[in-house]
């Protein structure tokens, strides 16, 4: 009878269905190349028993297309007051709000992220001492961000275009929705059985003896990475190289920073879901392992048989005490 030992392992990162589309937003600015480093780690960490004899694994990949698109735009006014701060941010956001939603299916949203004084240096000076830095109010600042739900990825040009209208800039990321995630972990799920099933097969095949009946451990395993946590970025630039004396002074042009997105390749995976992928999108790993343990040759009981002087064969018990000769 076939005995196996179920262990489930729910390695899914990151909030369900959000990602970053392919823009170079200000959040990839920020990321440094060891994002790609783990998002391409191993999907299961957890090591099966070493005793076993046997392992099977296969390792899937899916890229999803994005359904929706949501860009987060950051706005900051600065004022003298509190009314005047708040007249000039709502001015901005709010003609900018009523162009966008003259676009087909496009929603926004307008979330307050911090309304603070602000505070400026006013030197005083005094006689036989040093100056002194006072900190007095200098007036507000107000911090808003504008959602923006879209579909169209080509949309995303004409609402950046009507948000620079009115000086907003500041393009903080750009989250994706996908509502097929679901059914594609089912689909990995199905195509990993197959795959394993065969594979089985080939070995009980190469072995000559059927893995049946053999005791057996699973463990299996997503993982879900953006495109958010996989850009790289690198310099491109040559710089001269000059025998010059420590004391001079250099002064050095500032290099620009370009930034790419660097997928999981397809190069180590047994299936791929959509393999060829030309924008970024959602990639889904699924890894399943299994542990089996070959049945060992059976013990074999040594018989002694005691051949008598008549030629008799007569069969010795060996569990017996031996008695002394007297």
């Amino acid at each position: 009878m076939k005995r196996i030992n179920f262990q489930l392992l729910a390695l899914i990162f990151c909030q369900a269905m959000i990602g970053q589309v392919g823009v170079g937003t200000n959040a990839s600015y920020n990321r440094n190349n060891d994002n790609y480093e783990y998002a391409n780690r191993n999907i299961l960490d957890v090591k099966l028993d070493s005793e076993n004899d046997m392992f099977v694994n296969i390792k899937g990949l899916a890229n999803i297309k994005a359904d929706t698109y949501i860009a987060t735009f950051s706005v900051t006014q600065n004022g003298k007051t509190a009314q005047e701060v708040n007249e000039l941010i709502d001015k901005r956001i709010n003609q900018s709000v009523s162009e966008i939603k003259l676009k087909k299916n496009v929603e926004t949203f307008i979330d307050m992220i911090s309304f603070v004084p602000v505070y400026e240096y006013e030197t005083e000076k005094k006689n036989f001492s040093r100056k002194t830095y006072n900190e007095i109010p200098a007036g507000f600042e107000l911090k808003k961000n504008i959602l923006i739900k879209y579909s169209d990825p080509n949309q995303l040009n004409d609402i950046i275009s009507i948000l620079s209208n009115n000086e907003i800039y500041d393009l903080a990321r750009n989250d994706y929705y996908s509502d097929s995630l679901e059914s594609i972990k089912k689909e990995m799920m199905n195509k990993a059985k197959l795959l394993v099933q065969e594979k089985i097969k080939n070995y009980e095949i190469l072995l000559g003896q059927s893995l049946a009946d053999s005791e057996k451990k699973i463990i299996d395993g997503y993982t879900v990475n953006y495109p958010i946590d996989m850009y790289k970025s690198y310099e491109a630039s040559n710089s001269s190289s000059l025998n010059l004396k420590k004391t001079a002074a250099i002064n050095q042009v500032s290099k620009s920073t370009t930034i790419y997105y660097q997928p999981i390749l397809n190069k180590e995976f047994d299936f791929v879901i959509n393999p060829t992928l030309l924008e970024p999108a959602i990639q889904i790993q699924y890894e399943v392992k299994i542990a089996i343990k070959t049945n060992k040759p059976a013990k074999m009981d040594k018989n002694y048989v005691l051949i008598t002087p008549n030629g008799e064969l007569k069969a010795l018990d060996t569990n017996t005490t031996a008695r002394p000769i007297r």
